[in-house]
């Protein structure tokens, strides 16, 4: 039977990268997202490259449609690798009373659409011979985020349920991999309302197909964890050097608005 991998956010960002790199080791795609026509512009570019292309658009923010998604993309086919890309954020204070409706979302897209897509693909796979995971998570996972509180939390769900799941399965042939990226040139900081936050200001973000192929790399690895650049290394041990109450204030500063 011939082996799939199945890429959610593939329209753009991150997850275009993750199909590029799929696709030039030949491998039989399943991209989905919420655009239909970015999901169609990229398959047009892939084809040729990479094996059979199956382009399945979805609102992840919608369980009944993750649901139907799996159940069609996994019947019949065999999906070897599952790259949870997907995800939402919002820039803004929590008790501003605003965007309630995308906070949802993002808990939605960020935590259960990935959960689920996890938990059937696991079992998938064991039957199946084995396979592998990559979750994308984020710098952000290790730290209170003020001004994007509800991101963080979701992040820090998904380092800590990828660990766990990570270790359950040692011994198993199937390996789940969580990246944690930092700021990273996509569309993300547009849809997320944050152009001109500190964080921004700190440097140049990454290069999403540098980010894309490390990622991939250490999921072919089996690696349990990964965070990507100097600086994302340095958030990520600073809960453990300082203390959390400094941690949480320095976050609510990098992610404020530059110069508030």
């Amino acid at each position: 039977m011939k082996t799939w991998t199945l890429i959610t956010g593939a329209s753009e960002g991150l997850g275009a990268e993750f199909a590029r790199i799929a696709a030039a080791e030949g491998r039989n795609l399943i991209l989905t997202a919420r655009s239909a026509d970015k999901l169609a512009t990229l398959a047009d570019e892939l084809r040729g490259g990479a094996g059979e292309i199956l382009v399945r658009p979805a609102d992840l923010a919608d369980l009944a449609q993750v649901e139907m998604l799996w159940q069609e993309v996994s019947r019949d086919r065999h999906i070897d690798v599952l790259v949870n890309n997907a995800g939402l954020g919002r820039h803004g204070a929590f008790g501003s009373g605003e965007g309630w409706a995308r906070d949802l979302s993002t808990i939605s897209v960020n935590m259960t659409a990935l959960s689920y897509l996890m938990k059937m693909a696991i079992p998938h796979m064991q039957t199946q011979g084995g396979g592998r995971i990559l979750n994308l998570a984020s710098a952000a996972a290790f730290m209170p985020g003020p001004n994007m509180s509800v991101y963080h939390a979701t992040k820090a769900y998904v380092l800590s349920l990828s660990e766990a799941v990570s270790e359950e399965l040692r011994g198993s042939p199937v390996s789940v991999t969580v990246l944690c990226p930092g700021a990273t040139q996509t569309a993300f900081f547009d849809a997320a309302g944050m152009r001109g936050i500190g964080l921004l200001k700190l440097g140049r973000p990454a290069q999403a197909d540098a980010v894309a192929r490390a990622g991939w790399q250490a999921m072919k690895q089996r690696r349990r964890i990964l965070v990507t650049g100097a600086m994302n290394k340095l958030f990520a041990a600073s809960p453990r050097l300082t203390p959390r109450a400094l941690t949480t204030f320095i976050a609510g500063k990098v992610m404020g608005k530059w110069g508030n």
